[in-house]
């Protein structure tokens, strides 16, 4: 089952991760999108409900309006609804998935070795604790 409101489900050990949910908490002043980690029981069942790995994490994913969009697609919709101009990088959406999702890939395998991973999934402030599926 998807989520019904607009959901980032994100890498909840990785440091880029965590650092982009940061940057989309701090440019999304209406509060559009929820949060959980691929980790979580929420991330494993839409994982799960879309036949795709639920242990090994290549992508962050966003449900929106009952889709599920992964890879550059999810954080071009992602990046469309934040604040300070950051939504003009949507227009990146007319480059063609087949250019953009290699970089998008190989920026994926990267990430641990780039920026790190933590032991666990964060935690979210008691402020921020209702944006985040449990």
């Amino acid at each position: 089952m998807l989520p019904s409101s607009p959901t980032i489900l994100f890498d909840g050990v990785c440091n880029l991760c965590n650092g982009f949910v940061q940057f989309v908490i701090n440019h999304d002043p209406k509060s559009y999108f929820r949060f959980a980690s691929l980790q979580s029981e929420a991330g494993q069942e839409v994982l799960s409900t879309h036949g795709l790995p639920t242990g090994h994490f290549k992508s962050v994913l966003l449900v929106e309006n009952g889709q599920l969009y992964t890879r550059s697609a999810a954080a071009l919709r992602i990046v469309r609804r934040l604040s300070e101009g950051w939504s003009l990088l949507y227009a990146l959406v007319l480059v063609p998935p087949f250019l953009r999702d290699p970089l998008y890939d190989w920026v994926s395998r990267n990430r641990y070795r780039w920026f790190g991973r933590q032991e666990s999934c964060m935690l979210p402030t008691p402020a921020l604790k209702a944006r985040f599926l449990s």
